[in-house]
């Protein structure tokens, strides 16, 4: 039997060195340690020994079995520290290499031109107010006094979700939504920023963009003080020698109209390729609040009036940064975005 205890124990020390996962070594634990091991089967035969035979070949036994545990132990803990040496090795740093440059984000060219939007008309004493983009037809068109079939819709119908619902326009909805929760208190003076979707695709035009409306209702507001607001809002954007040209314009919302027009921020007015040698660059549309929208929404035209406009961020994107095609605000492109 001494014989047997002593082949398990070579046996198993030869194992244990050879092991290479902790694994490995847990499966020899229990072939030779286990309940069915083979030292526990050997130990079960000492009752067939001499009461002499028997103290001696236990204290072996035990003396193998104490060998084997600290064998398996030790071998686990060089395992283990062999592990950590490699895991090490890969996550080694090499000090002499350059740093990792850290990139900081930024806010989207659009973004920073649509805050400084908010900002000047905040300052001027505008709120700023939000409304749906999925809207009404009756709040999109009808109420702005453009009724069904009526030729002004053509060049806005767009992307209808039923004959009734509809991805807005223009944000121009906002101002009948205000209108109506205010009427008939005085003043209302709002600006109304939000993503806006037509059918339009090209280099200056695109499906979904941005716009700000805003507009301003009380007693006694006239064309002049719209032009007055429109020239304080050009000069604090594109600088304070920009000058500004009302062209008549329709719009069937707003009697009378008027395009509006900045000298040219390339050549201050003496005419360019960019102005087409007009000296002048397109900008927004403008005029006083038509009579039946305010009468549809709650005011009295004869008691009150007001302007309102409408202008597009990227348009005033363009020209704040001089960039010539408006897919560029759109492309995701970094080393674009960067410059901003």
């Amino acid at each position: 039997m001494k014989e047997q205890l002593q082949k398990i124990a070579g046996e198993a020390e030869l194992a244990c060195k050879n092991a290479s996962t902790q694994e490995e070594l847990e499966n020899i634990r229990v072939r030779y340690l286990g309940k069915k091991g083979a030292l526990t089967q050997v130990l079960r035969g000492m009752g067939k020994l001499s009461a002499e035979e028997r103290p001696v070949i236990g204290k072996f036994a035990n003396e193998v079995k104490e060998m084997l545990e600290q064998k398996i132990e030790t071998r686990v803990r060089e395992l283990k520290s062999l592990a950590k040496e490699m895991q090490i090795k890969k996550e080694t740093i090499d000090v002499t290499l350059p740093g990792v440059r850290f990139i900081a984000g930024r806010k989207h060219p659009l973004t920073q031109v649509l805050d400084e939007i908010k900002h000047i008309f905040v300052t001027m004493g505008y709120s700023v107010a939000e409304g749906p983009e999925i809207e009404l037809d009756y709040y999109n068109f009808e109420a702005l006094n453009i009724p069904k079939n009526h030729p002004a819709r053509d060049m806005q119908d767009s992307f209808y979700i039923s004959d009734e619902v509809l991805l807005r326009t223009h944000t121009s909805p906002v101002q009948i939504r205000v209108y109506e929760a205010m009427a008939p208190k005085l003043p209302v003076k709002i600006i109304a920023p939000g993503k806006v979707f037509r059918r339009d695709d090209d280099a200056t035009h695109s499906p979904m963009f941005h716009q700000v409306e805003g507009f301003l209702i009380d007693e006694h507001v006239t064309f002049g003080d719209l032009k007055g607001t429109l020239l304080t809002f050009v000069r604090k954007m594109f600088g304070a020698d920009r000058e500004i040209r009302l062209r008549p314009s329709y719009f069937p919302f707003t009697e009378p109209s008027a395009e509006v027009d900045i000298s040219c921020i390339m050549c201050n007015g003496s005419g360019c390729r960019v102005c087409s040698n007009t000296g002048w660059l397109e900008i927004l549309g403008s005029g006083m609040v038509h009579p039946r929208v305010l009468e549809m929404t709650g005011y009295d035209p004869e008691q009150v009036s007001g302007f309102a406009f409408g202008m597009g961020v990227e348009r005033i994107a363009m020209l704040k940064y001089g960039i010539d095609d408006l897919r560029h605000l759109f492309d995701n492109d970094v080393r674009f975005l960067s410059q901003f």
